[in-house]
């Protein structure tokens, strides 16, 4: 009403504006989407520093991995790639569990965008066991990983379990393992990592040969101590963070490098 300040929820508001100032201009853009779309709408436990779903679903995506094909997180924490990739799987759309800034516009046409959501509803493939597997040598990460699988409707499409990475098998003769491991920028335990790369280095060497491993971090010195020769490293960034996805194709009895690799960008 003009002339009336109207009552707005700063916290949460109906609509979002955005103000971009460059000099003697001033930008206003009308925020369609509402709250970030990394928001998936479903996932109740987090952990700390949790990797962003839009993030996994592109990682997935470089990974070249295909439904059909084993995959698992053997540091799943949340179990964001774990539900990215069985969304994928099923062909459920990213974004039907939530709701869109556009949906309070005043010429929102509410026909049209239930005609779409109808038409993604009818995609999606009913939930049944997939090649999908996750695990986590810390028991209540893989607590919060089911909460979230079954919060998403996707508890009976992934194999969960607790496990160390450094001694578990692989589900599958090959696949695709992807992970994003700690890294000291973000838990501040820098000299235990060193100790820790080598022995994953080892780890991959002996039981996972013939599997695609891929790796997200903002810590180079993985490409160093890891004692395996990536073959491709991709730039990333995990908000401001500049990260690397490390590939390594695992072929049993090669893929070492003496010494080890010191190039790590």
């Amino acid at each position: 009403m003009i002339g009336s300040r109207p009552n707005v929820d700063t916290a949460n508001p109906a609509v979002r504006i955005q103000a971009f100032l460059t000099r003697d201009m001033v930008t206003l853009y009308l925020d369609t989407s509402g709250e970030p779309l990394y928001k998936r709408g479903f996932k109740s436990a987090a952990v700390q520093a949790p990797l962003k779903e839009n993030i996994a679903a592109g990682i997935l995506k470089l990974t070249g991995w295909q439904p059909g094909e084993a995959l698992i997180d053997p540091m799943c924490g949340s179990g964001t790639f774990l539900i990215e990739a069985a969304q994928m799987a099923l062909d459920i759309a990213p974004g039907l569990g939530r709701h869109f800034g556009f949906e309070v516009f005043k010429h929102f046409d509410a026909a049209a965008w239930a005609s779409v959501r109808k038409a993604a509803e009818a995609r999606r493939k009913p939930a049944a066991p997939l090649a999908i597997f996750g695990s986590d040598v810390v028991g209540d990460q893989v607590r919060r990983t089911r909460e979230n699988l079954s919060a998403a409707g996707l508890a009976a499409c992934v194999t969960l379990d607790r496990a160390d990475l450094l001694d578990r098998q692989p589900p599958a003769a090959n696949g695709v393992l992807v992970t994003n491991p700690p890294y000291g920028v973000r838990i501040g335990e820098t000299e235990e990592l060193a100790a820790f790369y080598p022995r994953l280095g080892d780890a991959l060497k002996k039981h996972w040969a013939g599997w695609r491993c891929y790796f997200f971090s903002g810590d180079m010195s993985l490409a160093k101590l890891i004692g395996l020769k990536a073959s491709k490293r991709t730039p990333l960034f995990n908000g401001a963070l500049e990260c690397r996805l490390f590939e390594y194709k695992v072929i049993a009895g090669s893929n070492r490098d003496k010494p080890r690799d010191s190039t790590a960008s």
